[in-house]
This record gives C-alpha cells, sequence and structure tokens, in this order.
C-alpha cells in the first residue's frame, strides 16, 4: 500500500485524511492518507521519512509551507516564485515542492465565489504561505490592487518584493499595517476580502474569534475564508450578518488537494465525491 499524509501543526480537526482517502478509494487506488502532526523540532526528520518507497508525498500546512522549501531537493517553478509549498511529490527518491494553492484558490473563486477578480480590489490578511499563493493568483487574475496587510512588516515586505514581478500594467501589488489608516480606508472599498490565517479554526487559538469586526467588513463585498473547519467560521458569520458575500474555504481545499492527486497519481481526482467526504467530516466534527 503507497502512502501520503498531511505535515502541519496542530492538525486535530484535519478533513484532509477524508478527502483524499475518497479520492483513492474512488480511482481504485491501493493507498492510505494520515494526518501527520509535526513541530518545527521534528519536521526535518518527517520530511525525510517521505524518501520511503512506500511513499507518494505529503501535503504541507500551517505552520509548515515556508520552512520545508530548503528541505526539498527542487523546486516546480510555481512554487519557487511562490515561495511555499503544499505540496511534496515522492520522485524516485528525491523529494519535489509543488504549490497547488495558487490553482485551488483559482477555481475555488471562480466556481464557488462566481468571482471574477479581473479590475477588482481586494485586500488578503496575512502573510504567511497561503497568502502569498492567493496573492499570485490574484496577479494572473489581473486584480486591480491586491493589499496585504498583517502585523509583520518586514513579512509583508518580503511577499510584496518577492511577487512584484509578476504584475502587469493595471495590476499593484502593497501592503500595509494591520488596522493603520490605508488598511482602514482601503476595507470597505474592497470588492474582495481574503483570510489566509488560521483565525476562527476549530480547536485553535482563537476558534471562537473573527479577524475582523462587523464594523470594518464591506457590506457590497465578497468575503473568502480559507479556514474551512467550521463550515460557517465567526468570519463568515460576522460577514453574513453584514450583508457580504461569504464564502467557505472548503472548496479551495478540496480543488487544490485534486491537483496533489494529480501529481503523486497521474489521475484526475473525482471532486464531487472529497467534497461529499468534506463536508461529512464537518458535519461529524460539529
Amino acid at each position: 500500500m503507497k502512502r501520503a499524509g498531511v505535515i502541519g501543526y496542530p492538525l486535530t480537526h484535519s478533513t484532509s485524511p477524508a478527502i483524499f482517502q475518497a479520492a483513492f478509494d474512488a480511482a481504485g487506488i491501493d493507498a492510505g492518507y494520515e494526518a501527520w502532526p509535526t513541530e518545527t523540532e521534528q519536521l526535518e526528520g518527517r520530511i525525510n521519512a517521505l524518501r520511503g518507497d512506500e511513499m507518494l508525498g505529503a501535503n504541507v500546512t500551517i505552520p509548515h509551507k515556508e520552512a520545508v522549501v530548503p528541505l526539498l531537493d527542487r523546486l516546480d517553478p510555481q512554487a519557487e516564485l511562490v515561495g511555499a509549498v503544499n505540496t511534496i511529490v515522492h520522485d524516485s527518491g528525491d523529494l519535489i515542492g509543488y504549490n497547488t494553492d495558487v490553482a485551488g484558490f483559482g477555481r475555488a473563486l471562480r466556481e464557488d465565489a462566481g468571482f471574477d477578480a479581473k479590475g477588482k480590489h481586494v485586500v488578503v490578511l496575512g502573510a504567511g504561505g497561503a497568502a502569498r499563493a492567493v496573492a499570485l493568483s490574484l496577479i494572473e487574475s489581473r486584480a486591480a490592487t491586491i493589499l496585504l496587510t498583517g502585523r509583520t512588516p518586514r513579512r509583508l515586505t518580503a511577499v510584496v518584493n518577492d511577487l512584484r514581478g509578476q504584475t502587469s500594467a493595471g495590476v499593484t501589488l502593497s501592503w500595509a499595517y494591520w488596522l493603520d489608516g490605508s488598511f482602514l480606508v482601503s476595507l470597505p472599498k474592497a470588492d474582495l476580502v481574503v483570510n489566509c490565517t488560521p483565525v476562527g479554526t476549530l480547536g485553535g487559538d482563537a476558534a471562537d474569534e473573527s479577524i475582523l469586526d462587523t464594523d470594518y467588513i464591506p457590506a457590497d463585498g465578497t468575503v473568502f475564508d480559507l479556514v474551512y473547519n467550521p463550515a460557517e467560521t465567526p468570519l463568515l458569520k460576522a460577514a453574513k450578518e453584514k450583508g457580504a458575500k461569504a464564502v467557505s474555504g472548503l472548496g479551495m481545499l478540496v480543488y487544490q488537494a485534486a491537483e496533489s492527486f494529480r501529481l503523486w497519481t497521474g489521475q484526475d481526482a473525482d471532486t464531487e465525491k472529497m467534497l461529499t467526504a468534506g463536508r461529512e467530516a464537518l458535519a461529524g466534527a460539529s
């Protein structure tokens, strides 16, 4: 039996095992998928274990998407551009890093949110690996303005500097410190707000918190929360109360997972069965 899993910390409420197992079973592939909770000091050992002959690879989530990069043998060009990896493929003993979050977010934005980012104004909350992928996806979709915000200027500057070279005429990428003047001015005008932080995640330290107060949510905008567990996060609840369109991150999770599945197996995944498995797992956890 082949093996794959998700690497992150904590992983108490991850639905990835259910989603991937549904994909393997639907395709008739003899493989199992596990959750591998991994603290920072355990990361190198966990990555090296992926070199075993039975390993297909792994997914990588918070907080390791950037930290795994130097532990791999090489990167796909898009992962190198983003500077973060969410999928590792075992290829004849070598470990290759990919980033399927870019495509996964783009598909979820189109299919789940019904949102065309071209010419739109977007605020991205966070500056980690997920925010990097979301920003690149929005650049590729030709959003007019993409404003990243967070509490660590060094990380925000790094994201903007790394990705600014990918922007074209009509696309502006910048950053603002959390709750500073430019951030507060931009939020009410935003067509789309994307939460790329773990705030609101079931079982996390801020499980009951919305990263934005209702007053800051644009009433006519779309709020996309990459957090998928619970199905309705505090942020999405606040967005609905404000009258904004609220979009869960479950679709993005499944679509990026389908890309990982294809990289591991060479086959297309049954995303409908993956979505069903994800919804059932969320219902069981609630």
